[in-house]
């Protein structure tokens, strides 16, 4: 898989997600086999550049290359600024977000609100290609509603504007993350476009990443929520691909020794009061896989310490040692709840 001057190691790409792909989470992915991890967005307006949150957001220290940044918003000279402002901080790849689905996003007619307006989608797309030097890609919906696909006219547009990689959520913005993805038309982009193609949409498991792949000819997959609190995932799929055949579940002393380390990484990256509020999500998405955990998600998110936090995990994993075996296999950690 290459982008412009960027070979990556596999084409398993961590989908951009607000408040959950910050520097930890994404340098946790790459360290179990994540080929590209696309930074939560950052707003294109130059008035919040300075803000906690953004500063945050656009923190790259350490991170292994190539870095993607994903900028969001509907104004093409500001979008423009914003790529720039972001490569001159250490962004190699710039995303452009035309797929969020959130109302107070899609309210300023950023992010899948653009669908509505090709002319305007056109016009931001060119105008972040020529502004900075380093690839450009766009991570999109199906279309606004089921009555208003239009996948492969965007394509298009994004072929003609210089874009070098589509990544397509198989949903339009009416279904949210209701529903199946849209295999097929993700099938059709990639019968049409000369662009690369990188599928999205309910991959949970090694199994389900090979039948995406199959059924729509697509050159990558890109994973969302399937990675929270597995980020084995990436790992997982690569060596499915490869041989047909699962990888053993972490042991508890692997799952233990990754979540004191995240959350060390998390406490360290936000500070003490937001890293243990911040942790509290991470910690619920990794039991998942575990029984008999809703006590101590229920305790653990009462905690107010990062020292409780740690101390916590300690005591837990101390006290599940004689259930070593109960670990449910990555690929079946599909529908669990959190």
């Amino acid at each position: 898989m290459r982008i412009g001057t960027h070979v990556l190691k596999n084409s398993l790409f961590v989908a951009p997600m607000a408040g959950v792909t910050d520097r930890p989470f994404r340098q946790l992915c790459k360290r179990f086999g994540a080929g590209l991890a696309v930074s939560e967005m950052v707003a294109s307006n130059e008035l919040t550049w300075q803000s906690v949150k953004t500063q945050l957001r656009t923190n790259h220290e350490g991170e292994v290359s190539p870095i993607a940044v994903q900028i969001a918003g509907a104004d093409p000279a500001m979008m423009a600024r914003a790529a720039q402002h972001n490569v001159a901080a250490g962004a190699q790849i710039i995303d452009i977000n035309m797929g969020c689905p959130v109302k107070k996003v899609c309210n300023t007619m950023a992010g899948s609100a653009l669908l509505q307006d090709e002319l305007l989608v056109g016009r931001i797309l060119e105008a972040v290609v020529q502004a900075v030097d380093v690839p450009v890609t766009l991570k999109y919906r199906t279309g606004w509603d089921q009555a208003n696909k239009n996948a492969l006219r965007i394509a298009r547009i994004a072929e003609e504007s210089g874009i070098m990689l589509l990544a397509l959520h198989g949903r339009t913005r009416a279904c949210g993350f209701q529903g199946h993805a849209e295999y097929e038309t993700i099938a059709q982009v990639k019968a049409h476009t000369r662009l690369p193609v990188i599928a999205n949409g309910d991959i949970n498991t090694p199994a389900e990443a090979k039948h995406v792949l199959a059924v729509t000819g697509a050159d990558g997959i890109m994973i969302g929520r399937g990675a929270q609190g597995n980020p084995w995932i990436f790992s997982n799929i690569a060596h499915y691909l490869t041989t047909g055949e699962y990888l053993p579940a972490p042991t508890m002393a692997e799952m233990r020794a990754v979540i004191e380390q995240h959350l060390h990484a998390l406490h360290e990256f936000y500070g003490r009061a937001a890293g243990v509020r911040i942790a509290r999500k991470h910690i619920g998405w990794y039991l998942k896989a575990l029984p008999g955990t809703t006590s101590f998600k229920a305790h653990f998110n009462q905690l107010e310490s990062c020292e409780a936090q740690h101390q916590a995990i300690a005591v837990f994993f101390d006290e599940q040692a004689h259930i070593t075996g109960t670990i449910r296999p990555p690929h079946e950690w599909e529908g669990l709840a959190a």
